[in-house]
């Protein structure tokens, strides 16, 4: 394993097209955005947090969106027409904030699965984004925690969400 937390061969590069970092695996010379099978997530966020530059007054991101109804686009990766009510929704984002706390599962490793969001791919990491970039009650919650911190469920446009701010 690595100091990265990756596993032996892989490595952590950058993106300059997308500006997000990626994994490589110089044995295989295999590339892929999301961590390879046996990573050990916790370390990893702890290397990515010392060692990758955020750019000036930004900061990064994960969530995990649970969409409702009468969310700006009712559909997702997961379901092509969600037909589950505002509170439904809350209640399941509830129940997923309740694993978070008490230590079961990160954040991240849930979104993989859970989250109505692309970004669920990335572990609901959403990359490093400005003031401005976000819908502004996301904006707002995302901004006031502190890194490693998770919200409570906060309301937009988009549905509801969970957000952990990584860096």
């Amino acid at each position: 394993m690595t100091d990265a937390g990756l596993p032996n061969g892989w490595e952590v590069r950058h993106s300059n097209s997308k500006n997000l970092p990626y994994f490589f695996n110089g044995v295989s010379k295999e590339s892929r955005w999301e961590p390879p099978e046996g990573t050990d997530v916790e370390k990893l966020k702890v290397y990515m947090a010392q060692n990758t530059r955020k750019p000036e007054g930004k900061i990064r991101a994960a969530h995990l969106l649970v969409k409702h109804k009468d969310s700006r686009r009712p559909s997702s990766w997961k379901e092509q027409n969600i037909t589950r009510t505002k509170d439904e929704a809350i209640n399941i984002l509830k129940g997923h904030e309740q694993r978070i706390r008490s230590g079961e599962i990160g954040l991240g490793d849930l979104a993989q699965t859970e989250s109505d969001c692309s970004s669920a791919k990335k572990h609901g990491d959403l990359g490093p984004f400005g003031k401005g970039e976000m819908q502004k009650e996301f904006e707002e919650v995302a901004f006031g925690l502190e890194p490693g911190q998770v919200s409570n469920v906060v309301e937009t446009a988009s549905g509801v969400h969970l957000i952990e701010r990584l860096e």
